[in-house]
C-alpha cells in the first residue's frame, strides 16, 4: 500500500492501544491529541516534510524496528524487548518535534517566471532542550520509561546528534544494543520508506 493511501493517525492509535498499557499512557495520548503531533511534518526538508509527516514517520519506524528485531533475534525477539517497549520507543521517539514547526511563506518564481508566495515549514523551538533528550523529558512527564527505552529514544539520532562527538554514543550503543538497532530503524525509515 502506498503511503498516500494510508491513515497513519489510525495506524498510530491502533498500535498505541494494542501495545501500550503503562500508567499515564492515557494522559500522554490526550496531550498528543491536543498538540500538533498528528499534523506536524517530520522535518523541514529532510524527510516527511509534509503535513502529517511526523505521525507517518513514527508509524513507519515502528514497522522498520519490528523487521530489524526479527532479523537480529528471529521469532524470539520478544525475549529481548517487549512489544510495549517497541511501541513506546518507535511511536514516541520524536515527540520533541511537537510544537516545533510553524508554517511560513516565501517568494518563489513559478515555471512562468511569476513570483508566488508558497508555504514552507520552519523551526521555532519554544523548548530548546535538545532532540532525543527532549523526547525523553517530555515522555517522562507522563509515563515511566525503562532505562533501555530512554537510551533508545535519547540516542535515536546516532552520529547525527551533536553530543555524539564526545564518544559517549559508542558507550551507549555498546551497553544498550537495542538503542543501536532502533537508530538503524530510524535511518532506514527516513531514507528508504519516506519521500521528501
Amino acid at each position: 500500500m502506498e503511503n498516500n493511501d494510508r491513515d497513519f493517525k489510525q495506524e498510530f492509535l491502533d498500535i498505541f492501544f494494542d501495545n501500550i498499557d503503562r500508567d499515564g499512557a492515557d494522559k500522554l495520548l490526550e496531550w498528543l491529541e491536543r498538540s500538533d503531533f498528528f499534523t506536524a511534518p517530520a522535518s523541514t526538508k529532510h524527510h516527511s516534510c509534509q503535513q502529517g509527516g511526523l505521525c507517518m514517520h513514527s508509524v513507519l519506524v515502528y514497522y522498520r524496528f519490528l523487521k530489524i528485531l526479527n532479523a537480529e533475534f528471529g521469532n524470539k525477539w520478544q525475549q529481548k524487548i517487549s512489544t510495549e517497549s517497541v511501541a513506546i520507543i518507535s511511536l514516541l521517539h520524536d515527540v520533541c518535534k511537537v510544537g516545533y514547526y510553524v508554517t511560513d511563506f516565501k517568494n518563489v518564481k513559478d515555471e512562468n517566471g511569476v513570483w508566488q508566495k508558497v508555504p514552507y515549514f520552519r523551526v521555532e523551538d519554544t523548548l530548546p532542550y535538545g532532540h532525543g533528550e527532549k523526547s525523553v523529558y517530555i515522555i517522562s512527564s507522563f509515563i515511566k520509561l525503562s532505562r533501555e527505552e530512554a537510551m533508545a529514544i535519547n540516542w535515536h539520532m546516532g552520529a547525527f546528534d551533536e553530543r555524539a562527538k564526545s564518544g559517549i554514543l559508542s558507550q551507549a550503543f555498546r551497553n544498550y544494543p537495542i538503542a543501536l538497532l532502533f537508530h538503524i530503524a530510524d535511518l532506514q525509515s527516513t531514507y528508504m520508506d519516506e519521500k521528501i
